[in-house]
C-alpha cells in the first residue's frame, strides 16, 4: 500500500512536531521551510532560555489564551504539559520548574530544545527542505492535493509536490528575520479562509514625554498596573515591570499589551496608572509617610523618600509633584504630603504606541477558528487542510503557554493528517 505524503509548511516548534508525529505513523513527509536552517525562532525564544510550558492546571491553562483558549481543549487532551516533559526527557532534554510553574530546560539553552527536536523529527523519517518557499496551494474539488513551491532565494523555476495533505505551521508575523512574515495568513485566505486581523502580542508600550527614559533599567516588583481607556477602567494586573528608554516594558505590561494595542487602534486615550504600594490603602499610607516624616523630621524630604521609592524615582517624584528635595521632614505641608500619597498610589503615563513585530513575542489574530475543526485541526473549508501554531487565532501571557499551544496544535494536526 502506498504511503500517505504529507507536506508540512513552516519547521518551526509546531511543524516539527506536526511532522515527526506524521512520520512516525508511517506517512512520508516533507517539511518546507523558506529559512536556510530550521527552528531559528524557537532556538531563542525566551531570551534563549526556551520556555517550554507551565505546569498550571488545564483550567487556568485555558484560561490564559482568553476566550479562544477553548478551542485547545482536544490539543491538550491528545498532548499536553505532562507528555512534552516526558517527550522532551526522551529525547535528553531534561527541565525544571521556575518561578510562576514555569518550565525550563536545564541547560537554560533554547539551542538544545530546537536540535532535539530536529534529530527527532528527522530520525522519524520526514524530510526537511530548507531554502524553498510555499507560493500556492494546489486545490482539486475543494480538497488539497499538493504545494507548489521555490527557492527562498533566487528565481528557480516553481515545482509543484502532491501530496494527501498539508498541514501550515508558519508561525505568525513576529520576529520576522526568524521567518514569521504572515507567509500561513496569505496561504490561507487564498483558499477562502478568513483572517482575524494580526497584530503585536506581548510587546512592550511606548509612552509620552521623557519620565520613562529617565528611569531606564528600573524593574518595579510587586506594583499594580491599572489601565484605562478615556478615562474608564479597563482593567487591572499585579506583579513586576521594567522602565525602557522608550516606554515600558516586563511580564505585567506585555500580558495587558494586546489590549493596550487593541484599545489604541480603537482611537481610545490609554493611561497606565501604577499604585507603587498596593499593600496600604490611602490611610495606612498616609499614616506611614506621617510616621516617616516624624521619625526622620530632621532629615532632607529627598532622603526621607528613600525609604518609600528606589533611588532612581526619588528624582522623578520630587519634579512631578514639585516638591523641594532639600526641605526638611518637619517643614512637609499636609497638602505636599497629600500630594504624595496620590501619587504613590496612581503614578501615570500615557501610552502613545508600541513597538514593531520584530520586537513582539507573539502574534494576536490570525486563521478564523470558526473555520478550523478543534478536534482535528482540519480546514472545514477545504479537505485535508490543517494549521497548527501561532498561524491560528491564538494567544496566551507570558509563561510557557504559547509554546505549549504549538507543540499541542502541532502534535494534533500531524495525526490528524494521516488518518
Amino acid at each position: 500500500m502506498n504511503k500517505k505524503r504529507v507536506a508540512v509548511i513552516g519547521a518551526g516548534p509546531a511543524g516539527l512536531m506536526a511532522a515527526g508525529q506524521a512520520a512516525a505513523r508511517g506517512a512520508e513527509v516533507v517539511v518546507f521551510e523558506k529559512k536556510r536552517r530550521p527552528a531559528l525562532k524557537l532556538a531563542i525564544t525566551g531570551k534563549g532560555r526556551c520556555n517550554l510550558t507551565n505546569k498550571a492546571p488545564l483550567a487556568e491553562f485555558i484560561k490564559s489564551y482568553g476566550p479562544n483558549g477553548r478551542f485547545l481543549r482536544s490539543s491538550f487532551g491528545h498532548f499536553f504539559s505532562g507528555d512534552l516533559i516526558k517527550f522532551l526527557k526522551e529525547l535528553g532534554v531534561n527541565t525544571g520548574f521556575e518561578r510562576g510553574g514555569r518550565v525550563f530546560p536545564l541547560s537554560g539553552d533554547a539551542a538544545e530544545v530546537a536540535r532535539a527536536l530536529i534529530g527527532w523529527a528527522k530520525e522519524n523519517g520526514a524530510k526537511i527542505k530548507t531554502g524553498t518557499k510555499v507560493i500556492r496551494l494546489i486545490i482539486n474539488e475543494n480538497t488539497i492535493s499538493g504545494v507548489r513551491y521555490v527557492a527562498s532565494e533566487g528565481s528557480e523555476k516553481a515545482q509543484d509536490y502532491l501530496t494527501d495533505g498539508v498541514i501550515i505551521a508558519t508561525g505568525g508575523a513576529s520576529y520576522p528575520a526568524t521567518g514569521s512574515t504572515g507567509d500561513g495568513y496569505r496561504l490561507a485566505k487564498s483558499v477562502g479562509h478568513c483572517i482575524i486581523p494580526v497584530r503585536p502580542a506581548l510587546v512592550p508600550l511606548e509612552t509620552r514625554g521623557d519620565i520613562a527614559g529617565r528611569l531606564q533599567g528600573l524593574s518595579l516588583k510587586n506594583v499594580r498596573l491599572k489601565m484605562l481607556a478615556d478615562g474608564k477602567k479597563a482593567g487591572d494586573i499585579f506583579g513586576e515591570m521594567l522602565f525602557t528608554h522608550y516606554g515600558v516594558s516586563g511580564p505585567i505590561v506585555l500580558t495587558v499589551s494586546k489590549q493596550v494595542v487593541d484599545l489604541l487602534e480603537e482611537g481610545k486615550k490609554v493611561i497606565l496608572s501604577i499604585d507603587l504600594k498596593p499593600a496600604l490603602d490611602h490611610r495606612k499610607l498616609d499614616a506611614r509617610i506621617l510616621r516617616d516624616l516624624e521619625t526622620y523630621r530632621n532629615k532632607k524630604s529627598k532622603s526621607i523618600l528613600k525609604m518609600l521609592l528606589p533611588q532612581k524615582l526619588i528624582p522623578v517624584c520630587i519634579e512631578l509633584l514639585d516638591l523641594s528635595g532639600d526641605k526638611p521632614g518637619n517643614q512637609i505641608s499636609s497638602d505636599e504630603r497629600k500630594r504624595l500619597r496620590l501619587w504613590l498610589k496612581d503614578f501615570r503615563l500615557e501610552v502613545i504606541g508600541h513597538r514593531s513585530f520584530e520586537e513582539a513575542i507573539v502574534t494576536a489574530g490570525g486563521i478564523d477558528l470558526k473555520e478550523v475543526d478543534p478536534k482535528s485541526l482540519e480546514s472545514r473549508l477545504v479537505k485535508n487542510l490543517y494549521f497548527a501554531g501561532e498561524v491560528l487565532d491564538i494567544d496566551a501571557d507570558t509563561g510557557g503557554f504559547n509554546l505549549q499551544a504549538a507543540f499541542s496544535t502541532g502534535y494534533l494536526a500531524g495525526i490528524s493528517a494521516t488518518r
